[in-house]
């Protein structure tokens, strides 16, 4: 029986003498890698299409889920809600509220100064990376953008792949793409939930915290970093 101390996977298999070596980084991209003010996104957006913002605020938490998985387009989640709000969803409008969504985006993202360095060590070092991210369509040309794809070995985007984190089966996906077992692999997030989710299946699970912790309590047996240049350590 192992100690009660013994709260995560790298501490059990230490104990029990199995010193696996470190193959894979699965790391996330929102508050991780980068941040994006979505201010004009609440501003811009439903001016264009005609709503105020509280209705397009409304529409965006219902079609959300469905964008973010592939169920819907952005162009068949915006026509959907428009036509929710009873507006006309003509197509030039729809293809504008979908060019406008992708112009903020590209434009409101920034890289965390440490973001592409980590990146690039854990290049050298031959550690394989997956990118792995709940989010909608436009991510992958952000991400083409900025060169964080050029340096990944594999984009795992919630929105190709139909499911979110925390479901197990984006995370055994991501290790599949990059060839690596779970106990051989380290997953960053901010998200506490997240965390958990990795970290179930035998993922060394680390929390970037950026700022204030907040609401976000770590889960049992997640480390927590200030910056990615602490994650290095676990390589």
């Amino acid at each position: 029986m192992l100690p009660a101390w013994l709260e995560s996977p790298a501490d059990t298999a230490l104990y029990a003498g199995r010193v696996t070596e470190r193959e894979a980084c699965l790391v996330d991209v929102y508050d991780t890698l980068l941040w994006v003010d979505f201010a004009e996104h609440r501003g811009e957006l439903p001016a264009l299409a005609g709503l105020s913002p509280e209705a397009w605020l409304a529409g965006m938490r219902v079609i959300g889920r469905d964008t973010g998985t592939g169920r819907l387009t952005t162009a068949e989640g915006y026509e959907q809600l428009l036509r929710t709000n009873g507006a006309q969803a003509p197509p030039e409008l729809v293809r504008a509220l979908v060019e406008k969504d992708r112009e903020l985006l590209l434009g409101r993202a920034r890289l965390y100064d440490d973001s592409l360095p980590f990146l690039r060590e854990l290049r050298a070092r031959r550690i394989k990376i997956a990118i792995v991210s709940n989010c909608s369509q436009h991510t992958r040309d952000l991400l083409e953008s900025n060169g964080v794809a050029e340096l990944a070995d594999a984009l795992v985007l919630s929105c190709e792949f139909g499911a979110f984190k925390p479901a197990a089966e984006i995370y055994a996906y991501a290790l599949a793409q990059v060839g690596a077992p779970a106990e051989a692999a380290v997953f960053v997030d901010d998200q506490p939930s997240y965390c958990a989710g990795a970290a179930d299946l035998g993922i060394t699970a680390v929390q970037i915290v950026r700022s204030e912790l907040r609401d976000k309590v770590p889960a049992p047996g997640t480390t927590v970093v200030r910056s990615l240049a602490e994650v290095e350590s676990l390589f």
